[in-house]
């Protein structure tokens, strides 16, 4: 077969919807893409009767082919492709492994009239005996990736050629035999086997290219039959604790309750029992439950959570492109692309004003695809952001908000639980990513620090869901050390969230404790950059047991966690101090009440040890990363000296596989890994191939007693390369200026506008530092608790934290300010 076309001449990001061309492997591929090269047109020519391109030959004195540079890491890109208002949606890109079926797969919204409330446990004192396929007959099974298999490339529609046919055909119109389907998008069933007439036992696919996370589960049937009750088992699931040993209901979703009764989807389920399949080690989990379907002959779904698709947020994002009200206030831009080539979108919101002089709240979810009601909550902060509210008008006056709604996209259009298609999990690689292994979060923590160097991030959160405990809470970070202040700070926005939605929220759930496996993490790691307040949000796939309710979540309840977010945003910034005051004591007292002091003892806290405040965040039991996928770090291949020349390499005869083992050490346990994980978050990014005008500098040492995170705190030393503005690039390298050069009237902290006073009308007593982080001058939002009828803000005072003003003056950059 010919190709089609060169890489660079089919269309936005170079490949269009064809194969991605040999003979890169992914690796040599990623770095190509990633790092910004594109290949000339006419640089690269066809092999005569193969699928593969090569160098084209060149007469002598020809020299090596040109590229393209386009920009820095982390900066938005308009070349991807976009869901413009007009015409098809861009496909979605799938690994070539990958059969995909035809037809689409759209589900209508629908809240129930009434609470879904908690079944009834089974529990697992009598769980049934184990099956397995040898008990009955095999009705569907699709073909696994072969043992060791790593992704190589993409396509529209994944395989080519003509769909196989998993499902066992039926003997005529008296066979109730179930047809099942999952080669959609999200769709990750293995296998199912038929074991009684009503009974069958189903197999989930792991995430692709690796052979564990199985917990999220998404599937088709027909052929229904309404008189009869079956029994479904899930053979293997990995978690050991999940929310369906505590009342929690699998999802179903009715083709003909939808067109006709405007019905989606709904609890059900009963008998549902949760236990340990087998003696075999790694264990292995069963999921049980019985249920009815509602009609004869109809096609239902069934699924863990609420699916949320690609196509899903490609429809979306084209709705609102279409809206002139909402677009006005909305950039839809790509952050980059993923490694099957699907665009990862970011969303920059704020008022037509500009952003000039505003402070940057920078949010994300789906890293982990499998948690699909992050996506719900994400969309209902976007919906209340770009609404017509006044609260959310003051938000886009006040901030910046940089979104990207789905950090993993090809881990969603797949199905995986966990992981992305480099086979590993990424939020436990924002620290020592690459961007040809891990290019979202890669790009994520690269713009994170360009946003850095030109405004202040008042807040990073990363919206997840959580498949062991109920209600919503969040994760922060309290490393210990700092002062007493900044360790209640960081529990302040918990605290006013819980009170915003004291039926959801639940604030003794949340930990703030920075585990060393935890290091990786996006929240730790934006810490460790400069984010004061950085949190993940963990919304519960089960309900709420808060404010008298016992009953599961709805779509309506996920996408009401944004709007409840972004009003404890204003809270969190309001400039009259009273809240935060309390807030401050009550903190004090519950923390006071754990350690079983006096209430009002007083006492400092930045010599108590976060163990001691809490216990550990019983989080995912995959908390350990497993390293950079190996086919990632280094082709198995030899790689021509020309790639090699493109990439900026020093090729001396070696491969990038050996230069990359020289670079960095593989840990081979994981107490190792432990003992020197906080090393990696100091550990420089993988290198990027030298551009012209890229500044680079490393950070300066943190000041005494300055605390983590906030532009005061400076960064640890070796955090790595600084990515600034292009403004900053062309101004030249940061120059460091001491204290002591300082002339008169200028100031070793600049500021880019002059410093008012705020004024608190009704507000005795409080100081500047007691001011809410990120206060404004001007009337107070809320006085007393009670919305202002109206709320003009004529100018801001910093980020206020009691340690800053004390610290020592220090060397400061000239080019943005910071330490």
């Amino acid at each position: 077969m010919q190709p089609s076309g060169p890489p660079g001449d089919q269309g936005a990001g170079g490949f269009g919807g064809e194969l991605l061309p040999e003979p890169y492997d992914s690796f040599m591929r990623s770095h190509l893409r990633y790092y910004g090269y594109f290949q000339a047109p006419g640089a690269l020519q066809p092999v005569p009767g193969q699928d593969r391109w090569v160098p084209s030959a060149r007469g002598p004195g020809t020299s090596v082919p040109s590229v393209q540079h386009c920009g820095f890491p982390g900066d938005p890109r308009d070349r991807f492709a976009l869901p413009s208002a007009r015409g098809p949606l861009p496909a979605p890109r799938w690994p070539i492994e990958c059969e995909v079926v035809k037809e689409p797969i759209e589900h209508i919204e629908w809240v129930p009239p009434e609470p879904e409330p908690f079944c009834q446990p089974a529990g697992p004192a009598c769980p049934p005996a184990p099956l397995s396929e040898d008990q009955g007959t095999i009705v569907y099974q699709l073909s696994p990736a072969p043992p060791g298999s790593c992704f190589t490339r993409a396509r529209i529609g994944g395989s080519p050629g003509p769909l196989s046919s998993p499902a066992t055909p039926l003997e005529g119109p008296q066979d109730t035999t179930l047809l099942f389907e999952s080669r959609f998008e999200s769709g990750n069933l293995q296998k199912a086997v038929k074991v009684g007439p009503f009974e069958y036992v189903l197999w989930l696919r792991p995430d692709l290219y690796t052979v564990k996370h199985t917990q999220w589960f998404y599937f088709r049937v027909q052929n229904t039959r309404r008189d009869h009750l079956y029994r479904f088992t899930i053979a293997n699931l990995a978690k050991p604790k999940s929310l369906y040993g505590e009342g929690m209901c699998p999802l179903l979703y009715s083709q003909r309750d939808a067109e006709s009764c405007g019905i989606g989807w709904r609890r059900v389920g009963t008998d549902i029992r949760y236990y340990r399949g087998g003696a075999e080690e790694p264990a292995a989990f069963c999921l049980s439950w019985t249920a009815r379907f509602p009609h004869d002959g109809d096609t239902c779904f069934f699924a863990h959570s609420y699916p949320y698709t690609y196509s899903d947020l490609q429809r979306y994002l084209r709705a609102l492109c279409r809206d002139p009200a909402r677009s006005r206030l909305c950039t839809v831009r790509a952050l980059c692309r993923s490694l099957a080539g699907n665009t990862v979108y970011l969303l920059t919101i704020s008022s037509p004003a500009g952003a000039a002089g505003k402070r940057a709240v920078v949010l994300s979810a789906r890293v982990h695809p499998g948690e699909s009601g992050s996506s719900w909550a994400m969309r209902g902060l976007l919906d209340f952001l770009l609404g017509a509210d006044a609260d959310a008008r003051l938000l886009r006056q006040l901030f910046v908000f940089m979104v990207v709604p789905m950090l993993n996209p090809d881990g969603v259009v797949v199905g995986n639980s966990r992981c992305s298609l480099a086979g590993r999990d990424p939020n436990r690689a924002y620290g020592t990513a690459r961007g040809g292994s891990f290019p979202g979060v890669w790009h994520l923590r690269a713009m994170v620090e360009r946003v850095l160097a030109e405004r202040e991030v008042v807040l990073y959160c990363d919206f997840h869901g959580h498949s062991r405990k109920n209600n919503i809470f969040m994760y922060g970070c309290d490393g210990g050390g700092a002062g007493s202040r900044s360790r209640l700070r960081q529990r302040i926005f918990p605290l006013m969230l819980s009170k915003n939605a004291p039926d959801k929220f639940s604030f003794p759930s949340c930990k703030f404790k920075v585990q060393k496996s935890k290091a990786g993490t996006g929240r730790v790691v934006m810490w460790r950059l400069g984010v004061s307040h950085s949190y993940t949000m963990e919304a519960a796939f089960g309900g709420s047991t808060l404010g008298g309710r016992s009953s599961h979540f709805t779509v309506q309840d996920l996408k009401s966690l944004g709007s409840h977010l972004c009003d404890t945003l204003l809270d969190f910034c309001d400039p009259d101090p009273a809240k935060l005051q309390r807030c401050l004591a009550e903190v004090d007292a519950l923390l006071q009440q754990r350690l079983g002091r006096e209430p009002g003892c007083g006492g400092s806290w930045s010599d108590v040890s976060p163990s001691e405040l809490e216990s550990s965040t019983s989080g995912s039991d995959t908390s350990v990363s497993d390293g950079p996928p190996v086919h990632l770090c280094g082709p198995e291949q030899p790689v021509s000296p020309w790639v090699l020349l493109v990439l900026g390499w020093e090729w001396e005869g070696q491969s990038p596989g050996e230069l990359e083992q020289r670079r960095r050490k593989r840990l081979q346990s994981r107490r190792a890994r432990n003992t020197l994980q906080p090393n990696a978050i100091s550990q420089t990014r993988a290198s990027v191939p030298a551009r012209p005008g890229l500044c680079r500098t490393r950070g300066q040492p943190a000041l005494p007693g300055t605390p983590r995170g906030g532009r005061g705190a400076g960064r640890e030393p070796g955090t790595g390369a600084t990515f600034p503005s292009r403004a900053g690039a062309e101004r030249g390298r940061h120059t460091a200026v001491p204290s002591s050069e300082l002339g008169p009237g200028m100031s070793a902290v600049p500021r880019r506008r002059r410093p008012l006073r705020t004024h608190c009308p009704g507000v005795t007593g409080g100081s500047p530092r007691d001011a809410a982080p990120g206060a404004e001058t001007g009337t107070s939002r809320r006085q007393g608790g009670q919305v202002a009828a109206a709320c003009r803000l004529s100018a801001r005072v910093p980020l206020n934290i009691p340690s800053r003003a004390s610290a020592p003056a220090a060397p400061r950059c000239c080019a943005c300010a910071r330490h």
